[in-house]
């Protein structure tokens, strides 16, 4: 049974994410990652976007308020990736959380993308990422090769920062 494939410029729209906390939810996507805050339903649900989008991130508290991160062997979300356009804004999201005392879980250099890793006050993990030109992905073949412990370049991409930044 043959398919149609979904088109290149297809893209995941919108994360939505049960929490135990509305306010810290918000509190933490907007403050420490950045995002802006677009409306909210009473104590039930927020929404924040990045650049005007109507909604990146989705929070609500319908099944979830006062619960408890799922327990380690269970099933569920992993993460979610959050791509950032250039290497310097991933620098500038990295610096934001480093500022606000947000420890990260780990980071790698995947070859076709750097990465960093960390959780939201629920447990939620997301990784922040920037990729490469496609042109430069690693590849045996046809196959893409990813590099799974190749340790990020901390120092080079916080260097980032200190570049002018380009009209």
């Amino acid at each position: 049974m043959g398919h149609e494939p979904l088109p290149a410029e297809t893209r995941i729209g919108h994360v939505h994410l049960r929490v135990s906390d509305l306010d810290r939810a918000i509190t933490f996507y907007r403050d420490l990652m950045g995002f802006d805050f677009v409306t909210r339903l009473g104590d039930e649900a927020a929404f924040l976007s990045a650049g005007g989008y109507h909604h990146h991130i989705g929070l609500n508290t319908w099944q979830s308020r006062g619960g408890e991160p799922p327990a380690r062997g269970t099933t569920g979300l992993y993460h979610f990736a959050i791509n950032y356009p250039t290497r310097r804004d991933l620098a500038v999201a990295l610096k934001r959380l480093l500022d606000g005392d947000w420890s990260i879980d780990g980071a790698s250099d995947h070859g076709t993308h750097e990465a960093i890793y960390l959780h939201d006050p629920d447990h939620n993990g997301i990784e922040l990422a920037w990729d490469r030109d496609a042109s430069e992905w690693p590849r045996e073949g046809e196959n893409l090769t990813f590099a799974r412990r190749r340790p990020l370049d901390f120092e080079g991409l916080l260097a980032e920062l200190e570049e002018p930044v380009s009209p």
